[in-house]
């Protein structure tokens, strides 16, 4: 039976959901081939939208892993593999890390992860994860890839200093190198400004001016006549922006005392995935994500697809469904992942980052894809992005 999108309706209590989405398996087939995997998600309390054309959805990430099993099983049935998705959705006020605990308890060895930082620390911390490959599908915190780097973590979304690392290529190769950094008043936006200020001492640039936004979270009203005032009397080439949840940041363009393009999380943004991306085959990817669930792809359902295509890559090259063999491979030189952005993707051994090129997109046009022509490194050009071996705070155990 076709799977049923989940209900957009709030969660009131902690809600385990175990959707299975393997198609019936032949009666005779061993269980040794099936490969289960379970997605943890825990839903947060959204602020007020910044706009009421804007959408919420509940089952982000859910559908990116739905689709992937689908593909892992369209390969896995000709060598007789079966894969199977376990959904574990925790309320906001609900405990992840004992649902976390009920997976492992319930036999899952692969589990991918849409949790905040400290949650997912706390839970690959844990006794019962030391022998559980967790994929982080959505904390993109620079910690994770140093100094609180785990054995046991890979990560398929990219880390902030690779987004930023990627805009400031792109802002490099036009010579636009005088910032002007607003910041938000949120901790994520202080970690994105953080990564700002480090792409622009790797690739030349200055900043000429800092400032916090302070007027609140409702710029409608009032954008007209405070960013022109916010914004007077420095000479810059870009307004660099660290607004993450967008409190803010979709004002400043058009309103500007010089006119001046605006980057970083609103504007020009870097992404691992975007609604107009459509080179390298990913239009099917898109148009069959976007026929099946009634919406655009999101950043967090291809890092969820990803994970899982990672899996199944494995399973496929391996002949296995055994977590030592699978884990090996995955972290292995010989392993590469076809993921629609024109190289094969592979993970950093140093801190378990998944290597892949980010996009940099207007809200309606690919802008360009990074890294950009000339930005060379003596293994990966996608090594440019991010902390590199050297730099790497991360001794994993």
């Amino acid at each position: 039976m076709p799977f049923a999108r989940p209900s957009r309706r709030p969660f009131c209590a902690l809600t385990v959901l175990f959707l299975t989405l393997a198609g019936p398996a032949p009666a005779q087939e061993d269980d040794s081939a099936l490969v289960r995997i379970a997605f943890l998600k825990q839903l947060v309390d959204r602020p007020p939208a910044l706009s009421n054309l804007d959408e919420a959805s509940d089952d982000i990430g859910v559908s990116g892993g739905q689709l992937a099993i689908r593909d892992n099983n369209t390969t896995g049935r000709f060598i007789k593999q079966r894969f199977e998705l376990d959904v574990s959705v925790v309320p906001a006020d609900g405990d992840p890390v004992l649902a976390f605990a009920q997976l492992v308890a319930d036999g899952h060895r692969l589990i991918i992860t849409d949790l905040r930082v400290d949650t997912l620390l706390s839970i690959a911390d844990r006794s019962d994860a030391k022998d559980v490959l967790i994929f982080n599908a959505s904390a993109s915190d620079d910690r994770l890839r140093n100094a609180d780097c785990q054995p046991n973590l890979l990560h398929t979304t990219p880390s902030r200093a690779m987004l930023a690392d990627a805009l400031a290529q792109y802002l490099a190769w036009k010579r636009w190198s005088r910032w002007f950094l607003v910041v938000g008043r949120r901790e994520e936006d202080r970690l994105f400004a953080a990564a700002i200020r480090r792409a622009a001492n790797r690739f030349g640039a200055k900043i000429v001016e800092e400032k916090e936004w302070t007027y609140g979270p409702d710029a409608r009203r009032t954008a007209q006549s405070q960013v022109p005032v916010f914004t007077q009397g420095i000479d810059y080439d870009v307004l660099m922006v660290a607004d993450e949840i967008g409190e803010f940041g979709e004002y400043l363009a058009y309103r500007t005392w010089e006119p001046r393009p605006v980057a970083g999380t609103q504007g020009l943004v870097p992404t691992p995935w975007h609604r107009t991306h459509e080179q390298w085959g990913s239009v099917q990817l898109q148009n069959r994500f976007r026929e099946t669930y009634g919406r655009w792809m999101a950043p967090v359902d291809y890092a969820v697809w990803m994970a899982v295509r990672s899996i199944g890559e494995a399973a496929t090259r391996t002949g296995s469904a055994d977590l030592a063999s699978l884990a090996g491979y995955i972290r292995s030189d010989k392993f590469e992942l076809a993921a629609f952005k024109g190289r094969k993707l592979t993970y950093r051994d140093w801190n378990g980052q998944l290597r892949q090129p980010i996009l940099l997109a207007a809200p309606r046009s690919l802008v360009a894809v990074s890294p950009q022509k000339g930005f060379l490194h003596q293994v990966s050009e996608l090594d440019t992005l991010g902390y590199d071996r050297p730099e790497s705070g991360c001794k994993r155990k």
